[in-house]
């Protein structure tokens, strides 16, 4: 027995409608899933390691700081500001013709609070955290338009362009790869060792007076 659809067939205006409606649909469901796609694919913050932008060293601020400045030194980084809590450095890096990347890696040195808390942590230990950013720049072409007035016309303006090409950033993005970091920390033992264990502080003078000097003057003149 035939069908209620086949013996009333849609005109074909409401099919072509219907089929428009249902193209939509899947269109629209299609954009959705990609796009939730995409926004997972940027993790959250977790927060969960320290590891990774932090490592504790058995000297003092200063020569860890400086420690980091000579290790930055070694690998042909430009150091642009450095000091006993702070140093930074900048890198540069051409991986195609038309690409240009800096590295600017920056490390702050504080004390270690838990520094003699425990057997492990001697006195004067120092927690360095280490930052690098990656900068990405790549060639491209600016116009420049302006209007050059003629005299003899009037004041008719002719209108030129020119091009020149310009770096521009397109990308920045914090370093995240653990063995950057890894490296980067044996480099700056390395230069500990080298600079050798901080100088033990010269013992403090003892207060107590001298004997004979605790003796009441009239005393000391009789």
């Amino acid at each position: 027995m035939p069908s209620f659809r086949a013996l009333h067939p849609l005109p074909p205006r409401t099919a072509a409608l219907a089929l428009a409606a249902a193209v939509s649909l899947a269109l629209a469901g299609c954009g959705s899933s990609s796009k939730e796609k995409k926004l997972a694919s940027y993790a959250p913050e977790s927060f969960g390691s320290t590891d990774t932008h932090s490592r504790s060293y058995p000297a003092s601020e200063a020569k860890t700081c400086e420690a980091a400045r000579r290790a930055l030194l070694s690998q042909g980084y430009q150091v642009k500001d450095a000091s006993a809590q702070q140093v930074s450095g900048l890198k540069n890096f051409q991986p195609e013709n038309e690409v240009h990347m800096e590295v600017t890696l920056r490390v702050v040195c504080a004390p270690d609070p838990r520094a003699g808390a425990a057997a492990d942590k001697p006195a004067g230990n120092t927690t360095a955290f280490v930052t690098a950013v990656q900068d990405r720049y790549t060639l491209k072409k600016v116009t420049n338009s302006a209007g050059v007035g003629v005299g003899l016309l009037g004041s008719i303006s002719l209108p030129y362009s020119s091009s020149e090409d310009a770096m521009v950033k397109v990308a920045s993005q914090t370093v995240t790869d653990e063995r950057f970091y890894e490296r980067f920390y044996a480099l700056i033992d390395r230069f500990l060792v080298v600079q050798g264990p901080d100088p033990e502080p010269p013992p403090q003078a003892s207060k107590e007076p001298a004997k004979g000097d605790d003796a009441p003057a009239a005393a000391k003149k009789d």
